[in-house]
């Protein structure tokens, strides 16, 4: 396997399990050799699925290999610094995430990377204030539709998604809406490709979820409830169940003065929620509450 041709293993990510993703990554491991640069750089997607497990020192651990054998200017780096931030993120110490996620960006640039400079600044909007939120992703989004990078430009659905929610949590639910309906015509139009994946399914729900949550925002109950409803119908339809989108529904419920209709839908919300290892970790009063909502 030649370094100008490396296998495609970042085709093989499954966001949604990063468990399995981890498995297919060790089986492509073993079929590139140490003295390849695509090696490190799957070693940093194989930590990143370790991250998403909350597997954090063996993410760290991971990395610590990639550290000892990196070459400065290299691509390899800047994936390097976008997962160790990442892994500090998500075990939450953004200020040590921070300063990675603005080498990266840097590095990226001056590489001409455009795919993982987006990237970069989509990081560093998470790990910013408000504030800087929003015009980071702004940033970012001016980015991604001038670049000619297609990979670059594949970033807009998640851009459009973040800076969506950076409105909404200043108040600017209508800004929000039109930002999350550009990101649910971005997913849609990605499934519309002749080559689609789990992950282009899976990324227009939550784009349709989004759409649905912010217009509860704007107290468009019936609108929002019509619209979660619709989406589990969608995921009934493949065998699956979402417990955020049961949440909503008891939500909207619950505004609309249908309390007994909500309950069950609080229960299901609370038996899937509660699985989450985050949501059990960081959100414990909203669990405690759906629990409260389903008896």
């Amino acid at each position: 396997m030649s370094q100008s041709n490396p296998l495609d293993f970042d085709s093989l990510w499954d966001y949604s399990n990063p468990q399995e993703t981890e498995i297919k990554f060790r089986e492509v491991l073993k079929q590139i050799p140490e003295t390849e640069s695509a090696h490190l750089e799957l070693l940093t997607q194989i930590a990143r699925t370790q991250g998403l497990q909350r597997k954090f020192d063996e993410a760290h651990q991971t990395l610590d290999e990639v550290e000892k054998r990196l070459k400065e200017e290299s691509k390899v780096k800047v994936r390097y610094l976008l997962e160790r931030g990442r892994v500090f993120n998500s075990s939450k110490h953004p200020d040590k995430a921070k300063p990675l996620f603005e080498q990266a960006f840097e590095l990226a640039k001056k590489l001409k990377e455009d795919n993982y400079a987006v990237d970069a600044i989509h990081m560093l909007a998470i790990v910013s204030d408000p504030a800087d939120s929003l015009n980071l992703n702004l940033q970012a989004i001016a980015y991604a539709e001038s670049s000619p990078d297609e990979k670059a430009r594949d970033w807009l659905g998640s851009l459009y998604n973040n800076t969506g929610w950076s409105y909404h949590d200043t108040g600017d639910y209508e800004s929000a809406l039109k930002i999350f309906e550009k990101a649910e015509a971005f997913r849609r139009l990605a499934l519309s490709r002749v080559e689609v994946s789990k992950n282009d399914a899976s990324r227009l729900r939550i784009a349709i979820w989004t759409v649905a949550r912010c217009l509860r925002s704007l107290n468009r109950v019936d609108e929002a409830l019509s619209k979660q409803m619709q989406l589990l119908k969608e995921f009934e339809s493949v065998g699956e169940t979402d417990g955020y989108v049961f949440e909503e529904i008891g939500e909207c419920l619950l505004l609309l003065n249908r309390n007994e209709e909500a309950k069950p839908y609080f229960a299901k919300a609370y038996a899937e929620l509660s699985k989450d290892g985050f949501l059990v970790d960081n959100e414990p009063e909203r669990l405690k509450r759906l629990k409260e909502l389903g008896n």
